[in-house]
């Protein structure tokens, strides 16, 4: 992999598990961060693990549904780095049970961060990207979408998440086509189970069935997730990787 030094990378949900993982690794490969998520006491605890490793590291609180919060996170990005190489939109909810069951806020909270909120993100960062890709140092610059192998294999529980994870997959694929002339490379990273993620609790029921599923499995750590964004970013400019579909060894679905 190549050095990121001198490029710019923001992160969204970046206040724990994937996201804060990820910002560590990009971190690790010279790059500096700008850490995006509502909570602004997470959000220090991981920009001092980046300033631990080398690179600055700005906080910015947003929450990625609401647009506007979102064009003035990334323009305090750009504002404070000069530039921005990179956005791993990284957000999501999950939240488990059945369709008959499920509060339709439930349904509405999953759709606004899991799918809204990567489009606002990603269509305020996009300039900034485009004018990163046609200068010094890399002349390329990434969109890096984590989804899910829900949005792959439904299972019982997760049929509103399934849906919003497998919106995720198709868009990248149609803005990788449409990003391309622009040297923008657009992946995504499919993950399996993880044992620390991004989501907050679902209610015991749920969360009992929902166990009851991956009991035997040994999760995915965040931090195998970020390698492979880490690997898709600093792969040379000459090398789209558009998709890393990466499992617990122990997962069969």
């Amino acid at each position: 992999m190549e050095r990121l030094d001198g490029t710019v990378v923001l992160v969204t949900g970046a206040s724990s598990g994937i996201g804060a993982a990820t910002a560590v690794a990009l971190a690790q490969q010279g790059a500096a961060v700008a850490l995006v998520a509502r909570r602004r006491d997470r959000l220090e605890a991981v920009a001092r693990r980046v300033l631990d490793a080398g690179p600055p590291a700005l906080c910015v609180e947003a929450d990625v549904t609401d647009r506007g919060q979102v064009a003035r996170a990334v323009e305090k990005a750009v504002a404070r780095f000069g530039r921005l190489d990179t956005v791993v939109n990284n957000a999501g909810v999950m939240l488990v049970g059945p369709v008959e069951d499920a509060p339709p806020g439930e349904w509405e909270r999953m759709v606004a961060v899991n799918q809204l909120g990567l489009l606002h993100v990603t269509r305020a960062a996009q300039p900034h990207l485009a004018k990163a890709a046609a200068s010094d140092p890399r002349h390329v610059a990434d969109v890096v979408n984590i989804a899910s192998t829900a949005g792959r294999v439904a299972r019982p529980g997760t049929a509103v998440y399934s849906m919003t994870m497998a919106g995720v997959v198709t868009f990248s694929e149609s803005l990788r086509q449409e990003l391309q002339p622009q040297r923008i490379r657009v992946s995504v990273v499919v993950p399996g189970i993880v044992g620390f993620g991004h989501t907050p609790p679902a209610p015991e029921e749920q969360r009992v069935d929902g166990e009851a599923q991956v009991r035997k499995i040994e999760r995915l750590a965040p931090e195998d997730v970020a390698r492979s964004v880490a690997f898709i970013v600093a792969s040379p400019h000459r090398v789209a990787v558009n998709e890393i579909l990466v499992r617990a060894a122990d997962q069969a679905w």
